[in-house]
């Protein structure tokens, strides 16, 4: 029995995956599920800003792909949202502040669809929760979590369209987050009568030293029937992620760079 740690690689099926967009981007991603059983839920991740950092292995996303297909039975698909780079490499375009991203969101909801994976949620962290919010509303999916949301490039229409279509919504707002706390978070979200704000004590935007906490509020809420927490010993073969990879590649290696603006419409 060994320790889960931040760089253990548990047990999967890892399928690099290309992703065609409707105006003809293709982008990168990967498909994690698990080796011996059907998958419980499926996770479809949108990850947070690009130009501060954001990407497909930004480290919830990347925990959640090398741990819940085997932990929790879920299947995790991570991409590159337009003109993102990561190791798994870069999808074509660039980066259009929440529009041209709606393509992007579409193209893994269909995938995920085409592949018959089952009980698909939207799991946005910061731009990924406007992304969820702005251009997740598809009827194959199921409902949608998301990791500190800023609701920079969402707006209230996009609440008040959430709120009319009954799918669950999930957020997880942290203590001392950057850009939205719990008490504005719930005033915010009223919007959403049936939307569940959950705030996170002690947690910052980034949640760093907090990946096990939000591991288990996602399983709680896309695969209830598994119990949490979630173990933190594996008892089987387990590989390690090189962290040095993503080292220039943090969030917080941005965090002195301007946030961009929403486009205009």
């Amino acid at each position: 029995m060994a320790s889960i740690r931040a760089n253990s690689i548990l047990p999967a099926k890892r399928t690099d995956i290309t992703l065609h967009t409707a105006d003809g981007l293709t982008l990168v991603g990967e498909l994690a599920v698990p080796l011996d059983r059907p998958p419980v839920a499926t996770l479809v991740c949108l990850h947070p800003l690009p130009t501060h950092g954001g990407m497909m292995d930004s480290h919830i996303f990347r925990k959640a792909a090398w741990r819940l297909p085997a932990l929790a039975g879920v299947a995790v698909l991570r991409f590159n949202t337009r003109g993102t780079t990561s190791v798994r490499g870069t999808s074509e375009g660039a980066f259009d502040a929440a529009n041209g991203e709606k393509y992007d969101v579409a193209a893994a909801i269909e995938y995920a669809e085409f592949a018959d994976l089952p009980n698909i949620w939207l799991l946005g962290w910061s731009f990924g929760t406007d992304l969820t919010l702005m251009h997740g509303l598809d009827p194959t999916v199921t409902g949608a979590i998301l990791l500190s949301p800023p609701l920079r490039f969402s707006s209230p229409a996009h609440l008040r369209a959430w709120a009319s279509d009954g799918k669950p919504l999930t957020a997880l707002i942290p203590e001392f987050d950057d850009y939205l706390r719990p008490t504005e978070a719930a005033e915010r979200f009223a919007a959403i009568p049936h939307a569940e704000v959950i705030p996170m004590p002690g947690a910052k935007h980034l949640w760093v030293g907090d990946a096990e906490k939000v591991l288990d509020k996602i399983v709680e809420r896309v695969a209830p029937e598994v119990t949490v927490p979630l173990p933190q010993d594996w008892d089987g073969p387990m590989e390690a992620g090189d962290m040095n990879a993503y080292a220039n590649k943090t969030v917080a290696a941005f965090s002195d760079v301007p946030v961009p603006k929403p486009l205009a419409d």
